[in-house]
């Protein structure tokens, strides 16, 4: 489909809802780790990475920053760039089904390529960025 032909409040509809969309994936996330900061130090220690205490408060700050730049549209593109990375080496570390038991790999393959899916959607924002209906458009007529 040619985006050309959406009219522009279909376009600032959908970059809205895209926003919206990924920044409740993001945001609850980010919450989690912040209430429940033990068991997210755990689960990083449990997949073998090092520092996991900083690699858990980077990822809560990570996330929930992130999640409000997508909900107000505002630093989009960067926050964008900066989840659609965290993203994908999640998904490496924390979704390996090529390494899981094989009763567990189903579950992981569905999780990394529904991460990957995400990565996706956070590039194509990263492209376009957040639409007329977010803090970076009004930054950019004002």
């Amino acid at each position: 489909m040619n985006t050309s032909s959406l009219p522009s409040n279909g376009q600032n509809t959908a970059a809205l809802a895209g926003r919206l969309l990924l920044a409740a994936l993001f945001l609850p996330a980010g919450i989690s780790k912040l209430t429940g900061f033990q068991g997210a130090v755990g689960y990083i220690t449990s997949v073998g990475l090092p520092l996991p205490t900083i690699a858990a408060a980077l990822a809560l700050v990570l996330e929930i920053a992130g999640g409000i730049a997508l909900l107000a549209g505002a630093g989009t593109r960067i926050a964008a760039l900066a989840l659609a990375f965290f993203t994908l080496v999640a998904s490496v570390f924390f979704h390996a089904y090529w390494s899981a038991p094989a009763d567990q790999q189903f579950v992981q393959q569905l999780l990394f390529y529904k991460n990957i899916a995400v990565v996706g959607g956070l590039l194509t924002l990263a492209a376009w960025g957040a639409g007329a209906w977010s803090v970076d458009a009004r930054r950019a007529t004002s």
